[in-house]
């Protein structure tokens, strides 16, 4: 995936977004739960042509525009929106993002379900976006997790990609995950993967060891990545060498995850994992300041 470009570049921008009639319902629920039975307050506007202009006010990485395009086209399909700058765009603080042209009624109807989405979707990216930068050089990729807003799952995995991260399994059903309860139900890392791989062999399969002797146990009956939780510095180094030394040769990803922060993130990507899986991404969101407001932008 890609990561921050250069000061102002996009940091997503070929990423594709879900497919529109995904985003068509996200917002159609949006707009459901806001307007209800209709905007009272924007009845007492005259229903005349007017501007808008969409103002940034903090340093962010700009994502969403789909989804706020789709509120303010739903209510008014002949709304002009022109935007000032890409998706996966780093943009900094008072920086008009878009203009708006299109009936006074809509534009302010639209207004909170648009920003809801924008500053959403702005804030998983810009975070995401400051995770990858923090890992830079080492190798190491940063997923994300299933610790998403109810409903908009697809909508923060676009995010997180934007952001340059990487999306771990959208849900239960795009992979198996063996965990402690798994394992223990199995009665071995080995059982456990032998009858993952009976029942869905398609699937990616991702392991969870709780020691060195289970990594090595996953290591030799093979799957796609390995989770090593709960490990200390020590022992995740000497995860690492283990993967990486014959007969094993990295040939199978290890990753870490749980009680990753900013502090440690970046000694844990030097420690020579593979990918670092945050669910603060998406669940820890810091919604982006935006303002749309009516009338030509300032100056």
């Amino acid at each position: 995936m890609n990561g921050i470009s250069a000061s102002g570049a996009a940091v997503g921008g070929s990423v594709l977004p879900p497919p529109a009639d995904v985003i068509e319902a996200d917002v159609a629920r949006a707009l459901a739960e806001d307007l209800g039975r209709g905007d009272v307050t924007a009845a007492l506007l005259p229903d005349i042509p007017d501007s808008a202009y969409l103002l940034c006010k903090e340093d962010s990485i700009v994502c969403g525009r789909p989804w706020f395009d789709t509120c303010h086209r739903t209510l008014d399909p002949d709304v002009r929106i022109d935007w000032h700058v890409d998706e996966g765009d780093r943009v900094a603080k008072g920086t008009v993002l878009a203009t708006l042209q299109g009936h006074a009624r809509a534009l302010v109807s639209a207004e909170r379900s648009s920003l809801n989405f924008l500053q959403t979707l702005s804030g998983t990216a810009t975070v995401t976006a400051a995770y990858v930068e923090a890992v830079r050089g080492t190798g190491a990729r940063i997923l994300d997790t299933r610790k998403t807003i109810p409903g908009l799952r697809l909508a923060q995995k676009y995010a997180v990609r934007v952001g340059g991260g990487v999306n771990h399994r959208i849900g239960l059903y795009d992979a198996v995950m063996l965990k402690e309860n798994h394992v223990r139900a199995a009665g071995s890392i080995t059982a456990a993967i032998h009858a993952a791989r009976a029942m869905h062999p398609s699937l990616p399969l991702i392991v969870e060891a709780e020691s060195l002797e289970q990594l090595e146990e996953a290591l030799r009956e093979g799957c796609s990545r390995i989770l090593i939780d709960d490990f200390d510095p020590a022992m995740r180094r000497e995860a690492v060498r283990i993967a990486h030394s014959a007969p094993f040769n990295g040939a199978i990803p290890l990753e870490v995850s749980g009680g990753v922060d900013m502090t440690t993130l970046r000694s844990i990507a030097e420690d020579g994992v593979d990918c670092i899986s945050i669910g603060g991404l998406t669940k820890h969101v810091h919604a982006i300041d935006l303002s749309l407001k009516l009338g030509p932008p300032p100056g």
